[in-house]
């Protein structure tokens, strides 16, 4: 078993949330906010979910070994709950709201951790990708935590915090949002020594409402850093010039043109990027301009902790592509996996890298809806037809409602097209079409789950 990381009668303190105890084993090592993953030792927070309440699931976390809950005072009457907690032995730390009672108990959780620096990623597109190259780099010097997959959000941010041990020297968070206010909210759970930001782009711009809505949401993330603090950049963003304004701490600007280490770049295609960083080669496997950008973004992380050049040289060779960003599978037709998630800025580069390939056979183009853009949907997939018109494509398939639009820019300039909202109507047009040899992108929103196609264009069983 886990040793306990904190005391309930601590956290209660801390949080400044009542204790009702039934039970002098007051630790826990743990956390959860699903009841099937509250084991032994756990404290489980009852969250109100949109569709169930977590408080009808705290005796299901007590019997799968939860030493206590964190629930909210008016839901102690209704769910019979202090009864509960007395008739198992558990304990209840009580608070007006649990998801932020969840937030809560992280920050000051990890503000027992003095000596830990903690990096915060935010930004459109390039999250996940920028932490785990930075994580790759810093952990070949440093003791290194990071928050698993994309559990960037109000309640992953927190919960991946819970993960720092006294052992760790360096954490490395990325920080997502889907609502207003959400940045900040986790931000203040962070409070990040170093924050950059990715880009600025029109990801979740349907619960936003606009770029530089989304930009002031996520420049959120600088607004707990000090003046000892850094603040990353990226330079050849549009608007970099008002992410810097009133920030009150180091600003530092990143790209391919600042860093002096950094002597050449080749790209290998499919294959990555070769770089040459202080008299090194490097061989980087992650394909694409908008990979070595995030490279340059880690970077940039990495000289501020900081690492040496060993530690950046090991760590870009040892990164490997993450389930739907840029996976390259090969088979009967080599596949460009991108379909983890989908906006208008990503789909243009990888539409754009596409294009920039050598090959022997035919190019292929799937792209299905990108999700989450409200009003400007209509407009931004048009856009994209207008791109996918004019690129080096054979054929191009579309998939979703939302693609009616590019489609429509498409058979209006004469080009071969074919579009469906049926999954299996997709797979058997693919079927018939993709040859050995052709090169296929599949690009989407999370939601089209078009790596369900994956298995029938290479071949190859897919096990991911």
């Amino acid at each position: 078993m886990d040793s306990d990381i904190m005391s309930m009668a601590e956290l209660s303190a801390l949080i400044g949330a009542r204790l009702i105890s039934f039970s002098s084993n007051s630790g826990f090592s743990s956390v959860a906010i699903d009841s099937r993953n509250a084991g032994e030792g756990c404290l489980f927070f009852a969250l109100n979910g949109k569709s169930c309440d977590g408080h009808s699931f705290v005796n299901a976390a007590f019997n799968s070994g939860a030493r206590g809950a964190v629930v909210e005072s008016s839901k102690l009457d209704g769910f019979n709950l202090v009864n509960l907690a007395q008739k198992t032995g558990k304990e209840l730390i009580v608070v007006e709201n649990t998801l932020k009672g969840l937030q809560d108990s992280a920050r000051v959780y990890l503000e027992k951790f003095k000596n830990v620096i903690k990096v915060g990623i935010t930004g459109s597109s390039g999250k996940t990708t920028t932490k785990e190259i930075a994580a790759a780099i810093i952990s070949c010097e440093k003791n290194t935590v990071m928050n698993e997959g994309n559990f960037n959000s109000e309640t992953g941010l927190p919960l991946s915090v819970f993960k720092v041990r006294p052992h760790h020297e360096v954490g490395v968070f990325e920080l997502g949002m889907n609502r207003k206010g959400e940045i900040l909210e986790i931000a203040n759970v962070l409070k990040p020594n170093i924050a950059l930001i990715t880009n600025i782009g029109t990801a979740h711009i349907e619960n936003i409402g606009s770029r530089l809505n989304i930009l002031n949401e996520k420049k959120c993330i600088f607004k707990f850093l000090n003046t000892g603090d850094s603040a990353l950049i990226p330079a050849d963003d549009e608007y970099s010039n008002i992410l810097a304004d009133g920030v009150n701490a180091q600003i530092k600007f990143y790209g391919t043109d600042f860093f002096g280490e950094l002597e050449q770049t080749r790209s290998l295609g499919l294959e990555g990027t070769e770089i040459t960083w202080a008299g090194e080669k490097i061989r980087f496997a992650l394909p694409g301009k908008h990979s070595l950008h995030d490279a340059m973004a880690a970077i940039a992380i990495a000289k501020e902790i900081p690492v040496g050049n060993d530690a950046i040289k090991k760590g870009l060779e040892k990164v490997r592509p993450l389930f739907g960003r840029l996976e390259i599978l090969k088979g009967r037709a080599t596949v460009i996996r991108d379909c983890y998630n989908a906006n208008p800025e990503s789909a243009e580069k990888s539409v754009e890298f596409c294009n920039s390939l050598d090959r022997q056979g035919r190019l292929v183009f799937v792209i299905g809806d990108m999700l989450e853009l409200g009003e400007v949907s209509a407009s931004a997939h048009a856009k994209l037809g207008e791109q996918l018109a004019e690129s080096r494509a054979d054929r191009v398939f579309l998939f979703g409602k939302e693609t009616a639009a590019a489609a429509r820019v498409l058979e209006s300039k004469g080009k071969n097209v074919f579009r469906t909202e049926n999954i299996d109507e997709l797979s058997f047009a693919l079927d018939s079409y993709v040859q050995k040899g052709d090169l296929v992108l599949l690009k989407g929103s999370r939601g089209c789950s078009l790596e369900r196609l994956s298995e029938m264009l290479t071949g190859v069983r897919d096990d991911s």
